[in-house]
């Protein structure tokens, strides 16, 4: 009778406390409103996340047709999209807005009025929001944690890329470098409007002063921030999840090679194509993206023979993606640049799929050699022609052993529990208490 009593009392006590507690505020920050991205993905999904904690959600983002429908659109950031068609007077409002954002402080402050946020967690917020926000949230009183989602806190150009590949000449240098290696975009106005920003935001110290907790999902990203100047004691390793339980594997090796994901320079899909040439193997490359037509036009150099063997499958997405990957004998990630922690080689693992990776930024911390896949040198065809060649002939059950331990990982490293548990300890670090 007693603990009944103590029962009761307890339920009564936790019904009052729904009633009563005011759950913790949480602004989610990011360019877009819709899932354009990973990044963007991440900003949903996080978001999602929390308010099945019972946060409660607030999101500053830019204008755009495809967002999602939200009440707080209403204090979004007018649309700013670089590959628009604008006028001179229009482009030039833009540049102002990427160095230095009067907009994006106006609104942040109304919305911030309205939602006086516990913690705000920022996503990708140049060159449209501009670091300009960051001053407000400070003087607002609210903690800043922000995801490095790439180096742009560190690099001006946040592939740390150009023309002539990975580039690192502004970490000791002058940010002058972004013009005159044309950093961005291969364009000379593109690139001193980014060194303009960057400069005046290196000068200011906007990321150093303004962001309470850096997360970066690679180790890799992390030794690399820090290594240009990011406070190391700031930055915290949280890594990105997948839902293992939404993914049924298959560990049955299939007959073709398969690359998914964004069709540009970074992603070494022409040296994945020369490869898949020379060893003779059957190629399916799922996605879109700038490199396309060169892309073709490569495999229609190589020969009929090759392209009979390439097969070009446009943007693929939901369960059809998913049964391309079970599918596959092997997926490759053929990349040319700082790669961070991509979501394609833990899916391609939740799948049950060895993976073979370029060795370059946060790959490798994925792709363990022998064990979930197979690494090699970026850029080197020979390299990785014998490791397709290799994987062609290998037994299915090798394969399949590297598939399982790809799924034993993302089950046991890389899940929902693990990251809301890191981020619940780091909000709660920063005084916000769920």
């Amino acid at each position: 009778m007693q603990l009944d009593r103590h029962r009761g009392k307890v339920r009564r006590l936790h019904a009052a406390c729904r009633q009563e507690c005011v759950m913790p505020k949480l602004l989610n920050i990011n360019t877009y409103h819709y899932r354009r991205g990973g990044s963007d993905a991440v900003y949903l999904e996080h978001s999602a996340l929390m308010a099945a904690q019972g946060w409660d959600n607030g999101f500053f983002a830019m204008q755009h047709p495809k967002n999602l429908p939200t009440p707080w659109s209403r204090y979004f950031i007018d649309e700013l999209e670089f590959g628009n068609a604008y006028s001179t007077l229009d482009k030039l409002k833009m540049a102002s807005k990427v160095i230095y954002s009067f907009e994006a402080q106006r609104k942040l402050r109304a919305l911030l009025s309205d939602f006086p946020a516990d913690v705000a967690h920022l996503h990708c917020i140049y060159h449209h929001h501009s670091p300009s926000i960051l001053p407000v949230l400070k003087k607002a009183g609210v903690p800043v944690v922000m995801t490095a989602h790439d180096l742009k806190v560190a690099c001006p150009a946040y592939k740390m890329l150009n023309r002539n590949g990975v580039c690192e000449s502004c970490r000791t240098g002058s940010v002058l470098n972004v013009i005159k290696n044309r950093c961005i975009r291969d364009s000379l106005a593109a690139s001193a409007i980014v060194a303009a920003e960057s400069g005046l935001h290196r000068a200011l110290g906007t990321y150093q002063k303004h962001v309470d907790k850096l997360v970066v999902p690679s180790r890799f990203f992390g030794d690399k921030i820090v290594e240009w100047g990011f406070p190391a004691d700031k930055v915290v390793y949280i890594p990105n999840y997948v839902d293992a339980s939404t993914q049924v594997p298959r560990y049955e090796a299939g007959d073709y090679f398969l690359y998914f994901g964004r069709l540009a320079l970074e992603k070494g899909v022409d040296t994945l194509i020369r490869a898949a040439g020379a060893a003779g193997v059957v190629l399916k490359i799922a996605g879109t993206g700038p490199e396309e037509a060169a892309l073709r036009a490569l495999v229609a150099q190589l020969g009929a023979d090759t392209g009979a063997r390439i097969e070009f499958l446009g943007f693929q997405s939901g369960a059809a993606l998913h049964t391309l990957i079970q599918q596959a004998r092997v997926v490759v990630l053929p990349s040319q640049w700082y790669e961070n922690a991509p979501m394609s080689v833990l899916e391609s693992f939740g799948f049950g799929k060895p993976v073979i990776g370029a060795a370059i930024g946060g790959i490798p911390e994925l792709v363990r050699d022998g064990v979930t896949g197979w690494t090699f040198e970026p850029g080197n065809v020979q390299a990785l022609t014998a490791l397709l060649s290799r994987t062609a002939a290998m037994p299915a059950e090798a394969l399949a052993e590297a598939g399982r331990a790809g799924r034993a990982m993302v089950e046991t490293e890389f899940t929902k529990d693990r990251y809301l548990a890191a981020m619940l300890e780091l909000y709660a670090g920063l005084g916000v208490r769920s």
